[in-house]
């Protein structure tokens, strides 16, 4: 059974190795930086779960997938949807992002928004299948362009990304 839930400071010694293991799929299609990339520190997902931001999945126990967010002015934002490769394909993903989508309904946030690759399958097309639509800078959000600014920064812009976002029902 799969239960959803905001992280415990517990939860977070087997995020990096989740993160790592899933992020290999990334080697697979020629994006060894993104593959190489290191773990989200634990500082900053303790901070998240101090803020009430990261979200995980459990399967009888076991963590299985995990959601860090911001919440910006207009809407949530998605950091990252992470889940284990040992899980993946199970539409686990997809329910942490419809369990999250209540809380920010919840603090009267009407949309979610999101960054990802346009051409990863697993990214852009899997997003779309949820429900996002690609959103021109003109429609971006309040926080967006300084999110979209820090990723560049990053080199994630070695490969076309977007921005995307999805109407909370």
């Amino acid at each position: 059974m799969i239960r959803m839930r905001l992280a415990t400071l517990d939860d977070i010694s087997q995020i990096a190795p989740m993160e790592q293991a899933a992020s290999e799929v990334f080697r697979e299609i020629g994006m060894t930086a993104v593959a190489d990339d290191a773990p989200i520190p634990d500082a900053v997902l303790e901070q998240a779960v101090a803020d009430q931001r990261l979200w995980v999945a459990t399967e009888y126990g076991t963590l299985r997938a995990y959601l860090l967010a911001e919440f910006l002015p207009e809407s949530l934002h998605i950091e990252q949807v992470t889940v284990h490769p040992d899980a993946a394909h199970r539409g686990i993903g997809a329910m942490l992002i419809q369990s999250v989508s209540g809380d920010a309904r919840a603090v009267a946030l009407g949309k979610i928004t999101l960054t990802t690759f346009e051409n990863v399958p697993w990214n852009a097309p899997y997003y779309e299948r949820l429900g996002f639509i690609d959103i021109d800078e003109s429609e971006w959000p309040t926080g967006i362009a300084e999110i979209v600014q820090a990723e560049k920064d990053k080199g994630l812009y070695a490969w076309p990304r977007v921005v995307m976002m999805r109407p909370i029902e």
